[in-house]
């Protein structure tokens, strides 16, 4: 329900706002940009899910060459405790777990293309042990919202975004994105933890513990690195580790005597059809992103925020120049992508705004998009408080991002 009129906001909101251009402003042009931003948002809807559709076959394809190799009961053994307290209406050995686990995993080394048709497959399989089919369950909010924090261990596509624009150190970002990213999924966390009453008993917290350890290693084995040493390594590291996956599950299904051709080929089928389930829903919240965007609401909205911390709380404002990336970066990906590169071109991408920027982008998640392709894959209609989850863990990292920011490069 939250997102119906999420989705209503975006509309006459930016009927408004273009109205109020063109009555006060006598800018002709408002509404025929928002014609074409209407256009071309269903064009992108569309473009978007048949490119989906390729990289959703291959991984729905490998996934199905694991679930029959066993791979549920491989990462049950590693992580199955911990997945209980979070998960704890999913059974231990269903598929499931092996799906979050996989989506996990490409989420953090920034593997986009990968992490999505695992998400998908994650909520199909959500979905089956879902008592109503229409409202989404607890383990599909968690999962939801721990997806929208972001947490992302090398942010490969910022990086390499930085570097094309000419940063004289494209890879400086990484340690502030990592610990922002990391600030929003721990307060992600707690919001689950508050609203479904989840047990922090000691296996619960000996995990936290450990996973922030291994970040706090990884964080300063990468800082003694150059930059150009940092940059190549983690291309490498990403590189490897989604070969080593396919390979992986390649000798599994053949470990279990597995026709790989054929395990391959009815798993891709199944990427198929999700692609086409998720085209209406897609296309649905791109022209509502849209439609904000091309009225030059988001401006009107960095405006209010920069005079807000200016006048009123007397707060340093150096940050309202790189606010409109984390603002777009819950609606629109791409979005938000253009923004950053528009910001690094005006100011430099070595500036504070620049870097900032880089780090807002890649400290949270797209979580509308998330939110209307992970729950519209399985027609779940009633999201409950998964956006508000969502949204959470994106504040909480935009506001960490700004603090790290000052802390790193102001």
């Amino acid at each position: 329900m939250a997102l119906n009129y999420i989705w209503l906001a975006f509309f006459l909101i930016a009927f408004l706002v273009a109205l109020v251009k063109l009555i006060f402003f006598q800018d002709m042009e408002v509404f025929p940009a928002l014609m074409n931003s209407t256009f071309n948002s269903a064009k992108t809807g569309f473009e978007i899910s048949l490119y989906l559709t390729g990289i959703m076959s291959l991984w729905l394809g490998l996934m199905k060459i694991a679930d029959k190799g066993g791979i549920v009961g491989l990462l049950s053994k590693v992580i199955g405790p911990f997945f209980q307290r979070l998960f704890p209406e999913v059974p231990k050995d269903h598929p499931a777990n092996g799906s979050i686990i996989m989506n996990f995993s490409a989420n953090m080394l920034g593997l986009d293309n990968a992490a999505t048709p695992l998400g998908l497959k994650a909520m199909k399989e959500l979905q089956e042990l879902n008592p109503e089919k229409d409202t989404a369950s607890n383990a599909q909010i968690t999962f939801m919202v721990l997806n929208a924090s972001g947490l992302t261990l090398i942010p490969i596509t910022v990086i390499a975004d930085r570097a094309t624009l000419g940063s004289v150190n494209p890879t400086s970002i990484f340690i502030p994105t990592l610990l922002a990213t990391f600030c929003s999924t721990i307060v992600g966390l707690l919001y689950l933890s508050f609203k479904q009453k989840l047990k922090w008993d000691l296996v619960m917290i000996s995990y936290i513990v450990g996973i922030s350890a291994f970040i706090l290693l990884m964080v300063m084995y990468f800082a003694s690195l150059s930059p150009e040493a940092l940059q190549v390594q983690s291309s490498l590291i990403s590189s490897i580790a989604i070969l080593s996956i396919i390979i992986f599950f390649l000798l599994l299904g053949l470990s279990k005597k597995l026709p790989l051709f054929e395990t391959f080929v009815e798993g891709a089928k199944e990427g198929f059809e999700t692609s086409i389930k998720i085209i209406p829903y897609l296309i649905a919240m791109l022209v509502g992103i849209g439609l904000f965007r091309a009225s030059g609401a988001i401006d009107y909205l960095t405006n209010a925020m920069a005079w807000l911390f200016a006048t009123g709380l007397n707060v340093n404002t150096a940050f309202v120049d790189a606010l409109p990336v984390a603002i777009l970066k819950p609606l629109s990906g791409q979005g938000s992508r253009a923004m950053m590169m528009d910001i690094a071109k005006a100011l430099g991408p070595d500036s504070f705004a620049g870097n900032l920027a880089s780090i807002f982008r890649g400290c949270s998640e797209t979580t509308f998009y998330v939110l209307a392709v992970y729950f519209g894959s399985i027609q779940v209609r009633k999201t409950r408080y998964a956006l508000t989850g969502g949204l959470i863990a994106d504040v909480a990292g935009a506001i960490a991002a700004i603090f790290i920011a000052y802390l790193f490069f102001y």
